[in-house]
């Protein structure tokens, strides 16, 4: 008796892994499937993109749900392990882990482990997040290659913070950061790999097109350039999030709706009450006008988001009880609603709670 639907197209993935390669036609992919594949359903995303090189995640158990799931193909820690006691159920699955700090060296070199682990070590170019820094990471390739725990083709990565802004300059001075260490790390690692590349650098950074690529949004259909569209990279939307009427209303002229009465209208109107919330992760801050399709036709939000309703002035629109509702999806850009709400389309998928039914197709 689910009312509020999260229709998930398989098609509409593989669509969208077919882009990523075209954009890279001769780098390895790995797919971001963290945070419960950006609210898609990692198990499923994982078997409509099992074509991909590799899969990366946030935390262990996100790869552990993978491993009982069945999947062999090569997990990446991007945050690694958050503890030493991690480490021998990573080597028991064969992930591939993340270093970005010094204490996990550390942990690695007093392992005991019952074979070695894959290592990525995570450069800090200037997003000051997590990695190494700059002058730390010679030191760190080299301890790291003399622990009997740590397979000798070790690879590095980087991540970068305004590849999704064409006016910043910041992309290519992280590049030119992470390019200085890289004679090192070949004389080091000869058969290391490296990997630069988000979903905002493979579409608009090809000098970061170097190694692995890790597309995470433009798999699920939604632009990761500001103020972008999924139509300027020709992506499909994976997730519609649908619902129904429950109500329709007739409005008078300076009459209220919805808590804080923060919205009354200026004539005579109608108010279809939809079944979607917060509650259902529809953003509680979307503003006043944030478009909702009824029936194909678009119409706009009004009045405050309440746990398990939105209202909606529908005006003129032929719309009874019942009616389909899609409040982001294949007609209305998860980007667009986004942007009416304050936040990012990643913030939209992941926010989708477990009230609400993903069905695939």
């Amino acid at each position: 008796m689910h009312v509020a639907v999260a229709t998930i197209s398989r098609a509409a993935l593989a669509h969208n892994l077919q882009r990523v390669r075209e954009y890279v036609p001769n780098c390895p992919v790995m797919v971001m499937l963290k945070a419960n594949a950006y609210g898609h359903g990692i198990v499923e995303v994982a078997k409509a993109l099992a074509d991909a090189d590799a899969f990366g995640v946030a935390r262990l158990q996100e790869a552990v749900t993978l491993r009982k799931a069945g999947f062999k193909q090569r997990i990446v820690l991007l945050e690694g392990f958050f503890c030493d006691r991690e480490l021998p159920l990573i080597c028991e699955l064969s992930l591939e882990a993340v270093v970005h700090q010094q204490w996990q060296i550390d942990a690695l070199s007093q392992a005991t482990l019952s074979q070695p682990i894959r290592v990525w070590l995570k450069v800090d170019s200037g997003m000051h997040r997590l990695g190494i820094p700059p002058e730390a990471v010679t030191p760190a390739l080299q301890q790291l290659k003399l622990l009997p725990h740590v397979l000798a083709d070790m690879n590095m990565m980087t991540h970068f913070a305004c590849a999704d802004d064409l006016s910043s300059g910041m992309t290519a001075t992280q590049i030119k950061s992470f390019n200085t260490q890289l004679k090192t790390f070949k004389s080091i690692c000869p058969s290391g790999e490296v990997s630069l590349a988000n979903s905002a650098a493979i579409v608009a950074h090809k000098q970061s097109h170097q190694g692995w690529v890790r597309p995470g949004i433009m798999l699920y259909g939604a632009s990761p350039m500001l103020n972008g569209s999924a139509e300027d990279h020709q992506l499909m939307p994976v997730m519609s999030l649908t619902s129904k009427v429950m109500a329709v209303r007739n409005l008078k002229a300076n009459e209220t709706v919805g808590y804080g009465a923060t919205w009354s209208s200026d004539k005579n109107t109608r108010i279809a009450v939809v079944a979607i919330g917060y509650g259902d992760g529809y953003p509680r801050h979307a503003a006043n006008g944030t478009p909702v399709l009824i029936n194909g036709q678009r119409c706009a939000l009004v009045g405050r988001v309440s746990m398990d309703m939105i209202t909606v002035d529908i005006g003129l629109v032929d719309v009874a009880v019942g009616d389909d509702v899609e409040l982001w999806g294949s007609g209305l850009s998860a980007n667009e609603v986004a942007a009416s709400a304050g936040t990012i389309a990643y913030e939209l998928f992941c926010s989708v709670t477990q009230r609400v039914l993903l069905r695939y197709i």
